[in-house]
């Protein structure tokens, strides 16, 4: 098994997603999923501490994309607006691969209560991001946090859309996040 291949990360990703689908994310092994991706167990260690670890591999990533588009917005921008920066910055790291295992990776979630609690985690991580970079820009301490919770259900309703959307829709990952932005933001004038 070769150690060094490019793109090691992203095969160990496909190879797990796709034994989860297969036989269910307790089943798999991390040998398992080495032994499909083509690297050594040790390799798959230098790569994740765990097979949870793979469910929010880039997840440092988009966080510092959030935080970078925020606090790059416009001085002017409104909090929605910067988060909405955010997201835009954020999508340049979502790309076709994203959108062809995320499907799998959601039934892989809906099948795991670990998996589930992994999600949750993740999207504490990136709300956290995004209500520091506009606590940065001198948001209020509430209102920063509220944004930065519904830009993280637009990045999640976003996401569901791009890739349960038609594939022929090239628009892209942005388009589907701003779209959910807007949206929520249009709902909450409904609260009262």
């Amino acid at each position: 098994m070769a150690r060094w291949q490019p793109e090691t990360t992203e095969r160990l990703i496909v190879a797990a997603v796709d034994l989860f689908g297969e036989q269910g994310y307790d089943a798999t092994t991390v040998a398992q999923i080495a032994e499909r991706a083509g690297v050594t167990k040790s390799t798959f260690f230098r790569h994740f501490s765990d097979k949870r670890e793979l469910l929010v591999a880039g997840q440092e990533t988009l966080s510092r994309l959030l935080a970078e588009g925020i606090a790059d917005a416009p001085a002017n921008a409104s909090p929605l607006q910067a988060v909405a920066a955010g997201l835009e910055r954020a999508s340049g790291a979502m790309g076709p691969t994203n959108r062809e295992l995320g499907p799998r990776l959601k039934a892989a979630v809906e099948a795991s209560t670990e998996l589930q609690e992994r999600d949750a985690l993740k999207s504490v991580g990136l709300a956290a991001a995004m209500a520091a970079a506009l606590l940065a820009r001198g948001v209020p301490d509430p209102t920063a946090h509220l944004a930065a919770e519904l830009g993280v259900l637009a990045f999640k309703r976003g996401f569901t859309q791009w890739i349960d959307g038609d594939r022929s829709d090239d628009r892209g990952f942005a388009h589907h996040a701003l779209t959910a932005l807007r949206e929520l933001h249009a709902a909450t004038t409904s609260l009262g």
